[in-house]
């Protein structure tokens, strides 16, 4: 492929054999100590409580809390969150994610219209949703995303972001999640090839996940394409390059950049590598000449971080 940015390649880590990936040591942690550009101050002021108020009293989770986002306290401040809708318990477990994995509850049929009713509370402009996996469902909880979405278009009439999991055991479902036309369809990449078992578990496929990507475009080209990768966890510069070709070969028009920051200590996959700003700086220029429409390249970025901005550009961008 074209020669990249001149960046020193992340730690690499050899290759197992297909039939078993599962038998092979992790790769070794990083220096848990955070580096000093990783290191954050609270923000202050009543925002972050007027936000927490609404999401409590309308019974609504977010990935915020869940995932135990490091912009939570940032975002909240700002009155805005990542609604998080079919239940707080995923079907799934990998190894990157602090939601809780187990056995969910039914769906609630009136969701739909509490997270519309948040996002009028917020006064939000553009509303993200997004879900556990929900493999025991039929249609792994598409017809819920499309209420969502069309409830929260009522209410508000926002600009809207659905960030999905994969509906691998569903490949109908994608129709339904469609129809409802969200602006933007996200579904995170989330790392290599070579790591993708490791990280997302035997469930998850990396093809699987570039096809989901490319159909979206088919059915409606409209709708803008997004996904994301969390980098430090053992890959290399070169497969980045490779993966961020693959998505622009589907039409992926956004991008998300961010450094993986490890949750949980005790019991999930442990950071291999803080890359420097100037390295996510390089590689989100990078993309850029590739061809995406907006990148966000940074340590702290994450897949709905600043979502509007991405999806509503100022105007002569």
């Amino acid at each position: 492929m074209a020669a990249g940015p001149e960046l020193p390649l992340l730690p690499a880590e050899p290759g197992p054999p297909a039939d078993r990936e599962s038998c092979c040591p992790p790769p070794a942690a990083a220096d848990r100590r955070l580096p000093r550009w990783l290191k954050r101050r609270v923000p202050k002021g009543n925002a972050n409580h007027f936000t927490t108020h609404v999401l409590d009293e309308l019974q609504l989770e977010t990935v915020c809390d869940n995932a135990r986002c490091p912009n939570r306290m940032e975002c909240y401040a700002q009155k805005t969150a990542t609604f998080m809708i079919l239940g707080n318990i995923c079907t799934r477990g990998c190894a990157f994610c602090a939601v809780t994995r187990g056995r969910p509850e039914p769906p609630a049929a009136d969701e739909p219209q509490r997270v519309a009713e948040a996002a009028a509370r917020l006064g939000l402009r553009h509303v993200v949703i997004t879900s556990v996996t929900r493999d025991d469902l039929p249609d792994g909880g598409a017809d819920h995303f499309y209420q969502c979405v069309l409830a929260v278009r009522e209410r508000t009439g926002a600009s809207i972001e659905v960030l999905t999991p994969d509906f691998r055991h569903c490949p109908e479902a994608l129709l339904r999640v469609v129809a409802a036309a969200p602006e933007v369809f996200n579904h995170n990449t989330e790392t290599v090839p070579r790591l993708y078992r490791r990280l997302r578990g035997p469930k998850s496929d990396y093809a699987w996940t570039l096809e989901l990507l490319r159909r979206v475009k088919q059915l409606n080209p409209a709708i803008k394409t997004k996904s994301g990768l969390m980098l430090g966890v053992g890959e290399t510069l070169e497969e980045v390059l490779d993966v961020l070709a693959d998505l622009r070969d589907c039409d992926v028009d956004f991008l998300t950049l961010g450094q993986y920051l490890q949750p949980d200590l005790g019991r999930l996959l442990p950071v291999v590598r803080y890359l420097r700003p100037e390295e996510f700086e390089e590689l989100g220029q990078a993309a850029r000449r590739m061809g995406f429409l907006q990148v966000a390249s940074g340590p702290f970025v994450r897949s709905s971080y600043h979502a509007r901005e991405m999806a509503q550009p100022p105007a002569g961008q």
